[in-house]
């Protein structure tokens, strides 16, 4: 086994014979190994998202993070199975076309944990790197989609306006960037802030300001600094305060991902709403799952919920959440979000379909369009994801009554472009076609 350090995406290579299992059993190469953990095996708050120390703190972000709880409640939704395991061996081919079983893949592409859901049926379940189904895990950027279908809530109850400015609700964003937008603009990635995220630039605004405010990136000293000695400190004096309107592009005009829309709306949640974003989401949402274990988020630097990227649950649970989204809002005779919000995830404009289009940062990916905070594959089927940084998905499609959810830890951070996230992904789609069959 050889071990290549890389800066911020450490990579670390297997180099065995054999199949791709050889790689599972060799899990972590020793991250938190020790009583104490040897220095060069030591997770921090630095290396949290570098590879292979990825594999350990994913699964225990409430080591490396701050984090508050969303307690599970009442009586659990059943996933019986696995009833399918043979679907281990079903043959699939990754991004370069190769041929392979579907669990192999998944192992050669840094997957910690995958589920199959079709009906309410629990097809096939599979963990790597001493993850299991009773561990939570880090979504990242899934939880934008969970922010989102809160945020339907306060729409169907005549509380939120889409056509509105965010500045509307949130007195504290009027002369920001986000005033001259509408919640919708903010939904669809279509804000035109001028502010960019980048996970490779470390000198970046992304990096040295809203990172280290979101309490999800690390800076030299940052987690020092007192509230009195920062003009910005958690990640609502980020919005505020330093994101500024592009004047070269109007709002709605290009779909340009960014993460801070998602703190917009999780802003307007807990303001609209009068309760902690973590508390809406327990008593609207999380409480009406059937979960199976309480979930927890991750915190920003004032203590407020990393609405853009800090959710934690289990695998199955996520898929719970998933399996709600597939069946137009609805479980166990109760409808938790209006039928009419979770189909408009996938009614899809030619002005959506354009805006993604003319990003060539997603030229190589399948997506058709991105709308209220979800990836868009193939809206006359009902087929979209939530999707998180290295590697997270939760994968619905409705034509084939089927929900898929993996957990990674990729290397690399970003989605678009990445073989291992196209390859686990393309996996999916070949494997919900044939369970469509």
């Amino acid at each position: 086994m050889k071990v290549v350090f890389l800066g911020w995406f450490s990579a670390l290579y297997l180099l065995a014979t054999g199949s791709a299992v050889v790689a599972d059993e060799q899990a972590g190469f020793g991250v938190m190994r020790g009583v104490p953990p040897a220095r060069e095996t030591q997770a921090t708050m630095k290396n949290y998202r570098e590879h292979p120390f990825n594999q350990w703190t994913f699964r225990n972000a409430g080591a490396p993070l701050n984090v508050v709880m969303i307690p599970r409640e009442g009586e659990i939704r059943e996933l019986p199975g696995p009833t399918q395991p043979g679907l281990a061996n079903f043959s699939v081919s990754d991004a370069a076309g190769k041929t392979m079983e579907f669990q192999a893949l998944f192992a050669a592409n840094h997957a910690d944990g995958v589920v199959v859901v079709q009906g309410d049926e629990l097809l096939y379940e599979h963990y790597f790197h001493q993850f299991n189904a009773h561990a939570q895990h880090l979504w990242f950027s899934m939880s934008k989609s969970l922010a989102s279908t809160a945020l339907g809530l306060l729409v169907a109850q005549g509380k939120v306006d889409l056509s509105e400015s965010p500045a509307a609700y949130i007195p504290e964003l009027k002369g920001s960037g986000f005033e001259r937008v509408t919640v919708q603009n903010v939904l669809d990635m279509a804000s035109s802030v001028d502010f960019h995220e980048t996970y490779t630039n470390l000198d970046s605004d992304f990096a040295i300001h809203y990172a280290p405010a979101l309490n999800l990136g690390w800076l030299q000293g940052a987690a020092d600094v007192q509230p009195e000695e920062a003009q910005i400190y958690g990640v609502h004096d980020f919005l505020a305060k330093f994101i500024k309107p592009d004047p070269k592009r109007e709002p709605g005009d290009n779909f340009d991902y960014n993460s801070s829309n998602a703190d917009v709306l999780g802003w307007i949640i807990a303001r609209v709403s009068g309760q902690p974003f973590q508390d809406f989401i327990q008593q609207n949402i999380w409480s009406k799952l059937g979960a199976e274990h309480d979930a927890y988020i991750a915190v920003d630097r004032a203590y407020m919920p990393a609405v853009t990227g800090g959710m934690n649950s289990t695998t199955r649970d996520a898929a719970r959440f998933g399996m709600m989204i597939r069946d137009r809002g609805e479980y166990n005779g109760q409808q938790i979000i209006p039928q009419a919000w979770v189909d408009a995830n996938v009614v899809i404009t030619d002005r959506l379909r354009s805006n993604m289009k003319a990003n060539t940062k997603y030229s190589d990916d399948p997506w058709n369009a991105y709308h209220n905070m979800w990836w868009v594959l193939d809206e006359t089927i009902g087929e979209y994801c939530a999707v998180g940084i290295h590697g997270q998905v939760i994968y619905i499609n409705r034509k084939a009554d089927t929900v898929m959810v993996w957990f990674s830890s990729q290397p690399r951070a970003s989605a678009a472009r990445d073989p291992n996230f196209q390859s686990k992904l393309k996996a999916a789609r070949l494997l919900a076609a044939h369970l469509t069959e």
